[in-house]
């Protein structure tokens, strides 16, 4: 299986941080499960796209602790960098709201500190003295670049499931994971694909894939298209654990195909609708950063918090 992975935007400021293992640039790195001793469970489309939209419905914000992975390269001498975990905090509240904050290893200073509203993002680095501003919306993806491809949003697609929308249908395909025998071998066993087809000006175009494995009727993976029929976002969810009545993923990885990057979230600590405010999710433009402003290639020069042109 061929698996790059290259720039991330986390290179900017993990770089600066953390103690890099080398590697060659093509290998796999998807956790493969076991396959079930006990009999599949069987369900209906109908339970399918009721338990996607009971899951929407139940949790209307989180607040987690987590340990954030990642690993980049460069696609010019083949070569990744695989980066030591760093701690990492994650609010996010329907409709669109999310916040993710990294701290350096030892010092514990922050590393990154980001925030979105559905509409706009913000990033702030302070090893770099960046503070970026750009729109969530904006598609000028720039293959030699690094924070001009970055979007907030996809974290947030990809944590809280959507619900199936008025504007949207789901089918039902059968299809198959590939799964370890008590051997050792990958074998293949029986899953459901749940088709999300979403209708809007430009016609119907494939949303969503939610796959659900039949050990515990369960969604293991969510792809996310773009109008293209390309895949935007590939998550994957692993071992899921009980928070407080909910059930929820420990290990969320989120892979960027276009990009070429990944990131895994572990959590050590998270709460389910957590009342959450306004002012959690306000990331204020620090003094004397260097300020840089995407989607607006011909704009004029980017100024500081102190007004001074760069």
């Amino acid at each position: 299986m061929y698996r790059p992975h290259l720039r991330l935007f986390l290179l900017l400021f993990l770089s600066a941080a953390t103690f890099p293992l080398s590697g060659c640039l093509f290998r796999t790195r998807t956790v493969v499960r076991q396959v079930s001793d006990r009999p599949l469970k069987t369900a209906t489309q109908q339970e399918l796209i009721e338990y996607v939209n009971t899951q929407a419905a139940k949790i209307q914000s989180m607040q987690a602790t987590v340990d954030i992975d990642s690993s980049a390269g460069n696609p010019k001498n083949g070569r990744i960098t695989d980066y030591k975990e760093i701690r990492g905090y994650v609010l996010a509240r329907k409709p669109a709201m999310l916040r993710m904050k990294g701290l350096l290893p030892v010092v514990r200073n922050t590393a990154f500190d980001m925030v979105s509203d559905g509409q706009e993002f913000k990033l702030w680095i302070p090893p770099k003295n960046k503070f970026v501003v750009g729109l969530n919306s904006a598609d000028n993806y720039q293959p030699d670049k690094r924070l001009e491809n970055m979007r907030p949003q996809y974290f947030y697609d990809a944590l809280l499931l959507p619900e199936i929308g008025r504007d949207e249908i789901a089918v039902v395909e059968p299809g198959y994971e590939i799964v370890l025998d008590s051997k050792k071998r990958q074998v293949e066993q029986p899953n459901y694909k749940l088709l999300v087809i979403r209708k809007d000006n430009k016609g119907s175009h494939l949303s969503r894939k939610i796959e659900f494995s039949r050990t515990d009727l369960l969604p293991y993976r969510q792809t996310i298209y773009d109008q293209q029929n390309n895949v935007a976002t590939d998550a994957h969810y692993q071992d899921y654990k009980d928070y407080a009545g909910t059930t929820f993923p420990s290990t969320i990885k989120i892979e960027r195909p276009r990009e070429n990057y990944d990131i895994t979230l572990n959590m050590v600590k998270l709460e389910v609708n957590k009342t959450l405010t306004d002012d959690q999710f306000v990331l204020e433009q620090p003094s004397g950063a260097d300020v840089v402003h995407l989607d607006q290639p011909n704009s004029s020069p980017a100024k500081t918090a102190d007004g001074q042109s760069k």
